[in-house]
């Protein structure tokens, strides 16, 4: 048994119990105090736990917020059927108006509605703030002041993602509705049922926007029952 195999346990077994998104800080904390491992060790240990589910159902994935376990993307469809229930899609509005935010941020609703050539339901906005994927990041220095939103470390670590910096580059993407396309497959898999270990993320929780409320291609009916409703 190597010197960080006894670690190496620790941090699995915690992984697998945790059911989520551990930092290194959080791992560090499970030690007694003054007997804490430091950072390279903890890096060394998850590595090494890493290579040892090469070629197996699930995988040790980093992300903006720290590693956890979770299924391997290509056998979600099997795990998806352990549970009745499917999980929720996104609506195609929800979807464009996030994928602005992500590669235009920071962004004002305004200029969200000039790209997209409609108006953005408060309702969006509002569900992606309470999803915590999406913050106001400051305001634009112009008359009105309009709010600048921008994605947060919890859109990271929903679509899997580390950084900003692993979206598919805007030339890999020719229009619009390819980043949707994008994005609502990454929610697919990130959203499937879990117990246990998780899939790709989270279950969306009830209530969010789906095909069935809002269709995703009559963007005309949503800006008249926008004005029906008096918004912006």
């Amino acid at each position: 048994m190597s010197v960080q195999e006894p670690l190496k346990n620790i941090l699995e077994a915690a992984l697998l119990a945790a059911g989520k998104t551990l930092s290194l800080e959080q791992m560090a904390a499970l030690f007694a105090a003054g007997g804490e491992p430091d950072k390279a060790a903890l890096r060394e240990a998850l590595e090494a736990l890493r290579g040892d589910y090469e070629g197996r159902g699930m995988e040790l994935k980093q992300v903006a917020g720290g590693y956890r376990i979770q299924v391997r993307a290509e056998y979600a469809q099997w795990v998806s059927r352990l549970w009745d229930e499917k999980p929720g899609r996104y609506s195609r509005a929800l979807m464009e108006t996030l994928a602005l935010i992500a590669y235009r941020q920071p962004i004002t609703r305004g200029e969200i509605e000039e790209i997209r050539g409609v108006s953005v339901n408060t309702y969006i906005i509002k569900t992606l703030m309470e999803r915590e994927w999406v913050r106001v990041v400051g305001h634009r220095d112009v008359p009105g002041r309009p709010a600048l939103y921008a994605t947060t470390r919890a859109f990271l670590d929903y679509f899997g993602l580390r950084s900003l910096d692993e979206l598919p580059t805007l030339a890999e993407i020719r229009d619009l509705g390819e980043i949707d396309r994008e994005l609502q497959q990454q929610a697919a898999e990130a959203s499937a049922p879990r117990s246990g270990l998780p899939l790709a993320g989270e279950e969306p929780e009830p209530g969010l926007p789906d095909a069935a409320n809002e269709p995703p291609d009559d963007r005309n009916r949503e800006k008249q029952d926008i004005e029906k409703q008096g918004a912006e």
